[in-house]
């Protein structure tokens, strides 16, 4: 099992870069202790600080580190400009040295899209949009032209081409079977997140490997990253206490995701009345409870774990990387 690092930095309004060169730093330490790689999110408009660049900060990445692959988790296409997008994406690739992993998404923050003032019902038919455009840009040689429902193109082309070829690891974070099954289809990878229980992480990695099979290319264990809360604790105190500050946070995620008026939606709101499923998902406590949800996760198939560390402890990084 290898294990990558997923989440991002937060700034303050005293000290805007503190939060940012401490995340950074922490990053640099996961590369110096063996991590494969990090997934950096995206979001907008919290008022809690969160990285709203966060290829910016991959391309600062790029140049103090050599052998982590450099993640977003995820890009959110519905916000976006298609082809700036994929320029972007390109440029982060060529000085990374072909590291990146282009994780994108619908978007499942009622708040966001109402900041950037667009339909959060319109963000599947944008995701696919856009997800097309992209596609195009990265594998077309020469000019192209696009005339769509949001985005319209002359003559266009991509400017640098990236390094790995045809284009970076496209991730799709998917919960529901639908999107599980497109994403294989189309061979892209998948991120599953961390609030969903280990059974259900099982079938959802069997039915993307079936997909994938059936679909003619050939699985790869590692083609599959879960996410994972992450604490190890070093006396019986700290756990309790970690994880009701961990609870104070998915609040204000299930908060910023419901859309007023309408029920269900993403998959941070499908265990929002089920407190105690997110509980059991995570990966908090000493190394011998930590020890025994691994192995669950491992018999489910999963063999890569992205963790989202509270505090960006550096504690439980080095903890999960020594032993």
């Amino acid at each position: 099992m290898r294990f990558g690092l997923f989440g991002g930095a937060q700034s303050s309004p005293s000290d805007p870069a503190a939060g940012y060169r401490d995340y950074l730093n922490f990053l640099l330490e996961a590369e110096s202790l063996g991590y494969h790689g990090c997934f950096l999110t995206e979001h907008h408009f919290t008022g809690w600080g969160q990285v709203s660049a966060p290829l910016h900060m991959l391309t600062w990445l790029a140049a103090r580190t050599t052998t982590m692959r450099l993640g977003t988790a995820v890009m959110v296409l519905a916000w976006h400009n298609p082809m700036l997008l994929a320029e972007q994406a390109a440029t982060v690739d060529v000085l990374s040295g072909g590291r990146l992993d282009l994780g994108i998404g619908r978007g499942y923050r009622h708040n966001e899209f109402h900041g950037f003032a667009i339909d959060d019902a319109e963000a599947e038919a944008r995701f696919e949009e856009s997800l097309d455009v992209m596609t195009r840009a990265w594998t077309t040689s020469g000019r192209f032209s696009h005339r769509g429902r949001f985005w319209r193109f002359d003559d266009a082309v991509l400017e640098p081409p990236p390094l790995q070829r045809p284009h970076p690891p496209i991730w799709v974070s998917a919960g529901r079977d639908s999107s599980i099954v497109r994403a294989a289809e189309r061979g892209h990878r998948l991120l599953l997140d961390q609030f969903t229980p280990v059974d259900i992480v099982g079938k959802r990695l069997a039915l993307y490997r079936q997909t994938v099979e059936q679909a003619g290319f050939v699985f790869d264990p590692m083609s599959v990253a879960v996410a994972r809360d992450l604490f190890v604790t070093r006396a019986g105190a700290d756990k309790d206490d970690a994880l009701r500050r961990r609870a104070v946070g998915h609040q204000r995620m299930i908060e910023a995701a419901r859309t007023p008026g309408r029920d269900g939606g993403s998959h941070i709101l499908a265990w929002a009345d089920r407190p105690e499923a997110r509980t059991e998902a995570a990966l908090y406590g000493s190394h011998d409870e930590i020890g025994e949800k691994l192995a669950a996760l491992a018999d489910a198939g999963v063999g890569y774990v992205l963790l989202n560390i509270l505090g960006h402890d550096r504690f439980s990084l080095r903890a999960m990387a020594r032993p």
